[in-house]
Order: structure tokens, then sequence, then C-alpha cells
């Protein structure tokens, strides 16, 4: 199950409907080792389409050292779909490389109800999970 918070699931969807027509893609992150998915990283889609999202290279290095110099992790990684369901596609599958992030898609095919579906994805298997939305994480202390 993947869990964020509230605030973090809107500016996820804001960040999805405000590159509409075209694909839009990031990265929350969170500490090594935990499931904590607690940074929000709205990044660039390079190939600017509605139909593909590929993580500009420049700025993928630069968040992944970011994220190691932070002793954290890509927790998610999400992208939207412009015209087809939250669903992973044959190329999304194909480009999972972080087999213990949650792969979530935000479908903005419908203007005013974004579809939100989240995924684990490892070996080409697709696995939906549920999307669990608090207010607010529970504090570390209370994760252990």
């Amino acid at each position: 199950m993947l869990t964020l918070e509230a605030a973090t699931l809107e500016a996820i969807v804001a960040h999805a409907r405000r590159d509409h027509p075209d694909e839009a893609c990031g990265v929350v992150a969170g500490p090594a080792g935990s499931d904590r998915a607690q940074r929000l990283i709205p990044m660039a889609n390079a190939e600017r389409s509605p139909t593909f999202y590929r993580l500009d290279p420049a700025e993928q290095l630069q968040v992944w050292r970011e994220m190691d110099d932070r002793d954290e992790v890509p927790v998610v990684i999400y992208h939207s779909h412009t015209a087809t369901e939250a669903y992973p596609s044959r190329t999304d599958i194909s480009y999972a490389s972080e087999p213990d992030a949650h792969y979530l898609l935000v479908s903005t095919r419908d203007p005013g109800i974004p579809e939100v579906r989240s995924y684990r994805i490892a070996d080409g298997a697709v696995t939906e999970e549920e999307v669990r939305v608090v207010e607010t994480l529970p504090s570390e202390q209370a994760a252990l």
C-alpha cells in the first residue's frame, strides 16, 4: 500500500493538470530504508509529449545525486496519462527500473475527475496497490 499526504497527492494532480496536454512526471523522495514518501520533486518531461514521458537525463542525475546526499531514495515515481486510464503502458513497464518504488499514475483524460492509481512494477510484473491518503504522515518515531 502507498501512503501519501493529501497535500502531496494534491500537488501531483495539480502538476499533471498544469502540464496537460503533455504528460507530467516527477518523484517523491523519502529516507533510505523506509517507505515514507516525504519530499515532492516535480520534474520536466524531456519529451514534452502527450503520449510519452522521459525524465530529463541531466535533471535526473542532479535529483538522484541530491537524494544520495540526503540519504533518500525515490519512494514514488509518478507520471500522467493524458488520454488513457491510469494504468502502466508497455513502455512504462519496460522503463520501470526501481523495483522498490511505487509507480503512481494520474489520468487527466477527464479534467474534472483525475484518476489516481499506484503500482509496483518489478521484472515486468505489474501489481496494483491501494493508495491511502492521510493528512500527515506519522512521525518517524511512531513508524518504527
